[in-house]
């Protein structure tokens, strides 16, 4: 295992900055307002060849004893305490322009109770006159003092170099397994906010890893989650990839949440496989349609979750009561009009209802589940390793040749000009998504609708449930008539006063004797 780093501080000292600096690319949303990041927020990093773990983590906003109203604040709280019980060795961040305040010294005390290895990075040290000023922090009580800038770059070869050398000397160094060198399955949880995305993956990992408030909007960065689990003997490695919620464009009120649905989006084209969460009480609004666009933009493999079904069952089971009362009566009163259009009220019926609202992702399965109560929890692991097995689907090509050739034979595209779709050849040339390029004569006569009929074949031969289908036609070039070779004229052999010469005698012979009788 790599060594664990955590970066801890007060509130808006320029921890994420910082994290985002070490490991290279922009993970944690920076924003000068205080408190945006909640959760622990982790990565893969390298320094100077070697790997370790880096968290970053939110601002510890309380004072000893103090407790907040605010329940996103006490649990961010929670959050850091566990970052700093699971770190090997901790940067604490401060900020050299403001010196030190009470909060800081509340930081320090924590961390001198937690007997772990602290190095101080006294941070927006931009040039080197403020940086002069970072002695004052050995007030703290903690003895290596490196100024940095987070933001430019500046004193952090010092720093992380102090950082790695703390680090146990067997951390990283064991030869890696053979499941550990298989990358994890990455799976994004998405959805409108307050749905529950957060919830199941606590409930999936039965630890509170992730923040869960009933106040929409609690989450902002995209978090990492490592999952393993044990199936039939096989260890299964995964990445759940905790999101923010999508809410409409016109609601987003504020840059953080702008942030936080960006940070959505890349987490949906770095998945393979995207679960969309649904509340069940809600059902399919118009913003879920919104999302399951993304989803199908991105071509990523989807799994449908309906969450708080537990919420909604005694519902159900009372409107299908009261449904078939309602039909044994009208067939009593002998009425005509008595089949009338049913609410769904089974999961079968929900589940054909869903996929009737979201058509364009109708090749995602539908579970019903709870993160409360882990109503089919298993049945959600089950889906996901189903979904994962037909995504590394190769199917052979003499298979899908045959499913195309068929399928094209019994119903020709439509076209104006009356032209037929001639079949050539078609392979596999991508997994995820399942990609076919298919050789024809005339691409344009690939429509929408016949596309989708196409994609329909291919799925009831071979299955793919939970992938996207992609049919590429490529038209095949026309052959070219060649070109004749116009005859070489040769130049005439001419004299020296610029005259044509005469033939020869012998050149005039061989002309008579092959000259065509008259």
């Amino acid at each position: 295992m790599a060594g664990v780093i955590a970066i801890v501080g007060r509130p808006n000292v320029g921890k994420s900055a910082l994290f985002n600096r070490i490991v290279g690319r922009r993970i944690a949303i920076v924003h000068d307002q205080p408190g945006v990041t909640r959760d622990r927020v982790s990565a893969e990093a390298e320094w100077r060849g070697k790997p370790f773990t880096l968290i970053d983590t939110g601002g510890i906003g309380l004072l000893r004893g103090e407790k907040s109203t605010d329940v996103i604040t006490a649990a961010a709280v929670q959050q850091v305490e566990l970052a700093i019980e699971a770190a090997q060795v901790i940067i604490f961040v401060v900020n050299v322009q403001e010196g030190i305040v009470p909060l800081d010294s509340e930081v320090a005390d924590r961390l001198r109770r937690a007997g772990k290895p602290v190095l101080v990075a006294v941070n927006k040290a931009d040039h080197e006159r403020v940086a002069e000023e970072a002695p004052v922090f050995e007030r703290l009580g903690f003895d290596k003092l490196f100024p940095v800038s987070a933001i430019h770059g500046l004193g952090m070869s010092n720093l992380m170099d102090a950082a790695y050398a703390l680090l146990p000397t067997d951390s990283g160094g064991g030869p890696m397994t053979e499941e550990e060198s298989v990358e994890p399955l990455k799976i994004a949880i998405v959805g409108r906010p307050n749905v529950g995305k957060s919830s199941i993956i606590n409930a999936l990992t039965r630890s509170e890893r992730v923040i869960v408030s009933p106040i929409p909007g609690t989450t902002r960065d995209a978090v990492d989650v490592p999952f393993e689990v044990e199936t039939e003997g096989v260890r299964e490695r995964y990445l759940l990839i905790d999101t923010a919620g999508v809410r409409q464009e016109r609601r987003i009120d504020d840059s953080i949440e702008f942030y936080s649905v960006k940070r959505t989006e890349e987490s949906i084209e770095r998945a393979d496989i995207v679960v969309f969460m649904i509340d069940a009480e809600a059902g399919v609004t118009s913003q879920d349609k919104k999302v399951a666009g993304k989803i199908q933009e991105a071509r990523k493999a989807c799994l449908l979750v309906v969450n708080k079904w537990d919420l909604v069952l005694p519902a159900l089971e009372k409107a299908r009561q009261q449904q078939d009362a309602e039909e044994a009566s009208n067939r009593d009163k002998k009425k005509k009009n008595y089949q009338q259009e049913r609410t769904p009220t089974t999961l079968n019926e929900f589940a054909e209802w869903v996929q009737s609202q979201l058509f364009f992702i109708d090749y995602a399965p539908v579970i019903f589940a709870s993160a409360k109560t882990g109503f089919h929890l298993d049945r959600f692991l089950e889906a996901i390793r189903y979904v994962a097995a037909q995504l590394k689907q190769q199917v052979p090509t003499s298979l899908i040749n045959r499913t195309l050739h068929d399928a094209i034979e019994k119903q020709q595209p439509v076209s104006a000009m009356g032209h037929r779709l001639k079949f050539f050849y078609a392979t596999q040339v991508r997994q995820a998504p399942p990609t076919f390029l298919l050789f024809v004569n005339r691409d344009e006569l690939f429509s929408d609708p016949y596309t989708k009929y196409l994609e329909r074949e291919v799925r009831r031969a071979f299955g793919f449930e939970g992938c996207p289908i992609l049919l590429v036609p490529k038209p095949r070039p026309k052959t070219i008539d060649p070109i004749r070779k116009e005859r070489k004229v040769l130049p005439t052999r001419q004299t020296r006063s610029g005259r044509p010469r005469k033939p020869t005698d012998k050149k005039k012979r061989l002309s008579k004797k092959h000259a065509r009788p008259r």
